[in-house]
């Protein structure tokens, strides 16, 4: 998998009729919360919260869309004790756009950001039953030929009260910078 992109916004592949990556923009908001809604396997935010990550981290955000309607969305940052790692926190595709690569198309255009430089590791945090998400990290790890490890992060029982289950922090490095 190759980092580096040549542009931000840029048309999509043959395989993806149109889709364009780009950052978000604030009134995206309410549309994001909805994909990610409609998303099972998810944990929903606010509005409020999606408003924030489409403005205050646009830089590590990026949405995918198509004549206007949102098929993709990945939410991540770069935390600030731990400036080498893009840690992922949300990454989604509309039902019609499922099994065609494109989250792991949204993590490499956030990757080829200047805002990403630095970064050598992806985390995220997945419950052992996301199937989707084991998939996308172990493709992501494959084709960069990188390890992966995954411990428990944060437990059922110690951080969830027993309400939700653990969360396996999932981590991916190094990773390859590549010219695009």
């Amino acid at each position: 998998m190759q980092l580096a992109v040549a542009a931000e916004d840029r048309q999509a592949t043959e395989g993806d009729a149109g889709i364009v990556i780009r950052a978000p923009r604030d009134r995206d908001g309410p549309r994001v919360w909805q994909l990610v809604a409609d998303t099972a396997s998810l944990d929903g935010n606010s509005v409020y919260c999606n408003l924030l990550q489409c403005s205050h981290f646009a830089g590590t955000c990026a949405i995918a869309e198509r004549d206007g309607e949102i098929m993709g969305w990945l939410s991540g940052y770069i935390p600030p004790s731990d400036p080498d790692t893009y840690f992922v926190w949300q990454v989604c595709t509309a039902a019609g756009a499922r099994g065609r690569g494109l989250g792991k198309r949204l993590i490499a255009e956030v990757l080829a950001r200047d805002v990403c430089k630095g970064v050598t590791r992806i985390q995220s945090t997945i419950t052992d039953d996301n199937v989707p998400s084991w998939g996308l990290f172990r493709s992501i790890a494959a084709a960069q030929d990188a390890a992966m490890s995954r411990k428990p992060h944060f437990t059922r029982d110690d951080h969830f009260d027993g309400r939700h289950d653990t969360e396996f922090l999932v981590t991916i490095g190094p990773i390859r910078r590549e010219a695009g």
